[in-house]
């Protein structure tokens, strides 16, 4: 019965998965042609296809590129819940959406100039974005107006995600920016927000919501209460706007928001989150529908007291595998964080069914358990590899001392109840879903190698480093480590389209040199020397053995 009962109630997590979209930020740029050939810039925000150059460009004005999951799962959301009064409205008013709950306490100051009255006609303009948005914050809205309300904090903050992140909890941008509210992970760790192999705080809606309020109440009382400068510092950092007010306290100029020298994406930043205040308070003058969101909550918190494999919640609350992920989006792997932290997120209708449900059970079954005989070569790490845990659990599992295991010993280990593939929203599955998502003609697979970068990396394959990082689940700065494998797409219409690359080992024979190897795979002298961490002063020696990355296709004749 329970399971009929949350049919429709799964639909509120599954639209987490809405994709392929920014916040205001061009997604993807590509020429098009009109009947004259006229080429006109084209981009997309929301999965919504905008062509005219101008609203492109101010799509993309000042906001740094933040990538979405491209998949979409669009269903309608429905509660069963009766909405609640709200007891500070006069009369006893039921205010039964949360874009009106917001929209009745908002009270910044919103100027009539030309930085705030351009974002608002884009976002006029653009009524789908808004609502493949509002998709996307309908499970987690209430939550986040009530935890702002709590703290006496103003509501325009409830729109902070918009601007952020789209309200996407998988989002991601340069700087290793993560989550809803686009913690980097050092500000994250300050505030508190937990990121381990197992869990990223940053994307779990709960505590980086919390973390981004602190965040933003430390903010607020540095500035001595200025809520612009407070939220200009957020985007760009407080040492950036506090310097950018003494340039103009020493210049003898205003210190207001408006009047500071701050970087281009922070003087659209504010501005974009004003328009959007302006719009939600006067939405009746600017005929603009905002989709309704019920003021009701529809999540609530389940402690569940230790690690429990996900598979597993899911089944115990009758409830989609996905849509248990998408609810609890902090989770890198196939299950809960053994250290912390001990709670789930489930749809309010079931959360006490499934607290009952599993005090009946014993913490040792809520994982999966194998027991490994120790082999010859077997260590922690190459356990943990293969299990797809960490050295340390199993370390702790068997009450270890140290790191050294011995042939013929037996170890416990935690491993997934389902296949890894079922768990499509971890770590592993979305980038592998990420990666193999068609971009062109052609995929190959390319190891990192010590000292690549995306950028020699897109120069010797002829495309863009951004290109590559978007292939890849990456931001273009991030740092590579040897050994990942990147997806590289291209296209039939080059020598490089059929390219398919293969890890060789070449024993050096009699009389190889660096000179003669190159022009016998067709590969560079200096590329070898990086594989292979070759000194230019060494000379090879016979027997000696090289790794070496070649296309197959343009191999000479090599025995």
């Amino acid at each position: 019965m329970l399971k009929s009962q949350f049919t429709l109630l799964s639909a509120l997590v599954s639209t987490l998965l809405l994709g392929a979209c920014a916040s205001t930020e061009v997604v993807e740029t590509h020429p098009i042609k009109n009947d004259h050939q006229t080429r006109l810039a084209a981009c997309e925000v929301a999965n919504t296809s905008i062509s005219e150059a101008e609203d492109c460009a101010v799509a993309n004005d000042g906001v740094i590129e933040v990538i979405h999951p491209q998949q979409e799962i669009a269903l309608e959301i429905k509660t069963t819940s009766q909405p609640e009064a709200k007891s500070a409205e006069p009369e006893a008013v039921v205010v039964t959406d949360v874009w009106q709950r917001i929209g009745n306490q908002l009270t910044f100051a919103i100027p009539e100039n030309k930085r705030v009255k351009v974002q608002r006609n884009w976002y006029l303009k653009h009524p789908e974005y808004m609502s493949r948005v509002t998709n996307r914050a309908r499970p987690f809205l209430y939550f986040i107006a009530q935890e702002i309300e709590s703290r006496n904090m103003p509501l325009e903050l409830a729109l902070l995600p918009i601007v952020e992140s789209a309200f996407d909890p998988f989002a991601y941008s340069h700087g290793r920016a993560a989550g809803m509210w686009q913690f980097i992970p050092s500000t994250a760790k300050r505030f508190g927000i937990h990121q381990s192999w197992w869990y990223d705080g940053r994307r779990d809606v709960i505590a980086s919501t919390q973390g981004a309020l602190d965040y933003l109440e430390y903010l607020h009382n540095l500035f001595d209460g200025n809520w612009l400068h407070a939220l200009a510092a957020y985007n760009s950092g407080e040492g950036r706007v506090k310097r950018a007010i003494k340039r103009n306290i020493k210049a003898g100029k205003p210190t207001d928001f408006w009047s500071l020298n701050l970087p281009r994406e922070t003087r659209a930043y504010v501005p974009k989150l004003l328009a959007l205040a302006d719009i939600l308070k006067k939405k009746d003058k600017y005929d603009f529908t905002w989709p309704k969101v019920e003021n009701v909550a529809v999540i609530d918190v389940v402690e569940i007291g230790s690690q429990v494999d996900l598979a597993f919640a899911a089944d115990l609350a009758e409830m989609d595998l996905e849509a248990l992920q998408a609810l609890n989006p902090g989770f890198n792997r196939w299950a809960t964080d053994p250290d912390g932290p001990h709670y789930l997120v489930l749809p309010l209708e079931i959360a006490d069914s499934f607290s009952q449900k599993l005090d009946a059970i014993d913490q040792t079954e809520r994982l999966n358990w194998v027991r490994h005989r120790v082999e010859r070569g077997d260590s922690l790490l190459k356990l943990a590899h293969q299990y797809h845990t960490t050295a340390q659990i199993i370390k702790q599992v068997n009450n270890l001392s140290s790191n050294i295991i011995r042939s013929g010993d037996h170890l416990l280990v935690p491993v997934a109840l389902k296949e890894l593939s079922a768990y499509t929203l971890s770590n592993e599955q979305r980038l592998a879903t990420t990666q193999n998502r068609k971009r062109a003609d052609r995929k190959f697979t390319y190891t990192v190698q010590s000292g690549d970068t995306l950028w020699d990396i897109g120069r010797k394959y002829k495309v863009s480093p951004q290109k590559l990082a978007k292939w890849n689940g990456m931001a273009p700065i991030d740092t590579l480590r040897p050994g990942m494998s990147l997806a590289i797409w291209l296209d039939d219409d080059g020598s490089q389209s059929d390219a398919i690359m293969k890890k060789l080992t070449y024993t050096v024979r009699k009389g190889d040199s660096l000179s003669r190897i190159a022009s016998k795979f067709n590969i560079k002298i200096n590329d070898i020397r990086k594989w292979n961490d070759l000194q230019k002063s060494r000379y090879l020696q016979p027997g000696q053995k090289l790794t070496l990355h070649v296309d197959v296709t343009r191999l000479k004749n090599v025995s």
